[in-house]
């Protein structure tokens, strides 16, 4: 238990840390960088909230997918209520409270714990590495601060798009994982169909995200945006979000993300216009997670989830 909460306080401390350090480092250059905020209109504001509702409600369909083709066959309604609800657990310190949040709602809904639990690690994982895939011609200009195009990075994404691609391989991992945890296994495995579905789901995800960032971006730039615009912003988000999510003592990625996003932007804009990017983004993101959310708490306490028989 001391060691517990002497782990938890060093997480709590470094996400602190790290927050004040990114309200520090925009406080001092707010005058630079609010003229960039203000920039951005309302429309294009609400096109990239879209392209950000559109990125969030594709990531549920991903996870919808995948616990489907487990056994449990939620409707789209209690689905959202569920995913969205427990997407919150992922802005306090650690990566998995939001699959332990999601487990337990499910329960409600008589999904066994143990196939949320694998269906929102599976989805982490995913998410994850089809990130990485779409941001790897980013990282060109994390390493060279330049473009290098895009043949040779594309490359390096085959052997992963192959590997998420292999059922068997993940339900291997599946199996392994549930007898070292000592509990039973999952009454079916996944297909092949599935898993190529939901990888398609998921890089259409980081796709929708990279319009919201793009729109943000040309915005700030205006006439005469530098050419790998496009490329850093298309790809830069989905970069930073991956390799935030593995900070996993900082909630949702949080000053990682903002980092690294305005490090990739910075190579085609001035770094305080990359920095209100990535503050914008932030808030956008952060308010369509807590609507999500909202909805489908309301829709949980309409339906009286909270009272329905639990699952084992």
């Amino acid at each position: 238990m001391t060691r517990h909460r002497i782990l938890t306080a060093l997480r709590v401390g470094i996400a602190l840390v790290t927050l004040a350090a990114v309200v520090y480092a925009v406080a001092r250059n707010w005058a630079d960088v609010s003229v960039h905020l203000g920039k951005v209109s309302w429309k294009t504001f609400a096109a990239s909230g879209l392209a950000a509702v559109a990125g969030t409600w594709l990531t549920m369909i991903g996870w919808k997918t995948l616990l489907r083709d487990l056994g449990s066959d939620l409707h789209l309604a209690p689905a959202s209520g569920v995913y969205f609800v427990g997407q919150l657990g992922k802005y306090l310190p650690g990566s998995l409270w939001s699959v332990l949040v999601q487990a337990d709602i499910a329960s409600h809904l008589k999904v066994p714990r143990r196939r949320t639990a694998v269906t929102g690690l599976l989805a982490l994982g995913l998410a994850l590495l089809t990130g990485l895939l779409v941001g790897l011609p980013a990282a060109s200009f994390l390493l060279t601060r330049q473009s290098s195009g895009f043949d040779w990075w594309l490359l390096l994404g085959i052997p992963i798009l192959v590997v998420l691609c292999v059922p068997r391989l993940l339900n291997a991992i599946i199996d392994r994982m549930l007898r070292t945890m000592r509990r039973e296994p999952l009454e079916q495995g996944l297909s092949t169909g599935a898993v190529i579905r939901a990888v398609v789901v998921f890089l259409l995800v980081w796709v929708c995200f990279g319009v919201h960032t793009l729109l943000l971006a040309r915005a700030v730039s205006g006439e005469g945006a530098h050419p790998d615009l496009t490329v850093a912003s298309m790809t830069g988000y989905a970069l930073s979000v991956s390799l935030g999510m593995l900070t996993i003592v900082l909630p949702a990625g949080l000053g990682a993300r903002e980092g690294l996003l305005t490090l990739i932007l910075s190579t085609a804009m001035p770094t305080p216009a990359a920095a209100a990017v990535a503050i914008m983004s932030r808030f956008i993101v952060t308010i369509v997670d807590v609507l999500a959310a909202l909805g489908g708490w309301l829709y949980a306490r309409s339906h009286h989830l909270v009272s329905a028989r639990r699952a084992d």
